[in-house]
């Protein structure tokens, strides 16, 4: 069995659901036994964990718990956040994610995978990582929004296309 990179670190989830956190912490430390994971399901809670403690890693949940805020805190202490969703996955909310400087999305039906995807979050530098992940949920968003589903922020993402294959250009040269 290969050592998981999460494997000492310190992380923190946060969803208003105990048994999401439940199934994560298992999840986690099924393939990561050294892992240190603390959980929240309240707001305040989790904030007074961000503000308070040290991280390595930030798990999150947009629904509940007030997470954009969250987000923003971790993001203002360089702590790399990915973000848990099952239903806030929208044009809308990716942006915002992006800008608050979460490293990912993660829906939560794939829980059980989810040690391989923080292990690549981890290893893969920010604008490489939302290039991959980009290109994925392009795809989903065109189908679910339509194909002009970027067309609201234009200029947005234009900037975030041309650094995400500016970034994908310097890593082949």
């Amino acid at each position: 069995m290969k050592t998981s990179v999460l494997n000492g670190m310190k992380v923190l989830a946060v969803d208003d659901e105990p048994d999401v956190l439940e199934t994560l912490k298992e999840v986690v430390l099924l393939d990561a036994p050294e892992c240190k994971i603390e959980v929240a399901t309240r707001f305040e809670d989790a904030r007074e964990k961000l503000t308070n403690r040290i991280y390595d890693l930030v798990i999150l949940d947009l629904m509940g718990v007030q997470g954009f805020d969250l987000l923003k805190i971790a993001s203002d202490r360089d702590v790399p956040s990915v973000v848990l969703t099952a239903h806030e996955l929208n044009p809308e909310a990716l942006k915002r994610s992006i800008q608050l400087g979460a490293r990912a999305y993660f829906p939560k039906y794939k829980l059980s995978e989810i040690v391989a995807y923080l292990e690549g979050v981890l290893t893969t530098d920010y604008v490489h990582g939302w290039g991959n992940l980009f290109q994925e949920l392009r795809g989903h968003f065109d189908v679910r929004f339509g194909n002009q589903w970027m067309e609201a922020d234009k200029r947005f993402w234009s900037q975030f296309e041309a650094r995400v294959a500016s970034r994908k250009k310097k890593l082949i040269e």
